[in-house]
């Protein structure tokens, strides 16, 4: 059995501009914590301790802006470890980072734990994915095409759907005479 080649450490790595702003000049530039790390790390560039009490959100500013490349984007992704410690996640999660945006990259936190959660300075509040993104052209047309699932919605995807589904892959796979 043959093993996937990845790629090496810091081969093929994508160079995006960074600024680090005047309030966080202190603190460490966003980086990956291992060599095979998706996620850069964002730091809470606030002047003094915030609490976010239960069932509160607050916007914590990372102290970077970027400048992507024309065809990505940058997802800010929550941190598991504040999401099953303190039940603290990133509420529009994943928030987007178009490639045009210039300015701070803001981290929008909710604390959905049951206790006052306080975000400290330089502290690990969520990461920072890179990723490619494929631009659509809708095209409006007056019919869809069929589907198996059609217009079914949330929790449409059930046992009912996947027995039809197995039972047309069986028949589809069965020799007729």
């Amino acid at each position: 059995m043959n093993a996937a080649r990845g790629r090496e450490a810091g081969e093929d790595r994508l160079e995006v501009p960074l600024r680090r702003l005047e309030h966080a000049r202190d603190l460490d530039p966003p980086r990956l914590a291992t060599a095979d790390s998706s996620g850069l790390d964002l730091l809470a560039a606030v002047e003094a301790a915030q609490v976010i009490e239960p069932g509160g959100r607050a916007l914590i500013g990372s102290g970077i802006a970027i400048a992507l490349p024309r065809g990505y984007e940058a997802q800010v992704r929550p941190r598991s470890g504040l999401a099953l410690k303190h039940g603290v996640t990133v509420l529009n999660a994943p928030g987007t980072i178009d490639a045009d945006y210039r300015g701070e990259i803001g981290v929008i936190l909710i604390n959905l734990g049951d206790a006052p959660f306080t975000v400290e300075r330089g502290q690990r509040i969520a990461q920072l994915v890179i990723a490619p993104v494929t631009q659509a052209r809708l095209i409006p047309v007056a019919v869809l095409p069929d589907s198996l699932r059609g217009e079914g919605g949330f929790g449409s995807t059930g046992v009912g759907a996947i027995a039809e589904s197995r039972d047309e892959t069986i028949d589809e796979g069965t020799e007729r005479s």
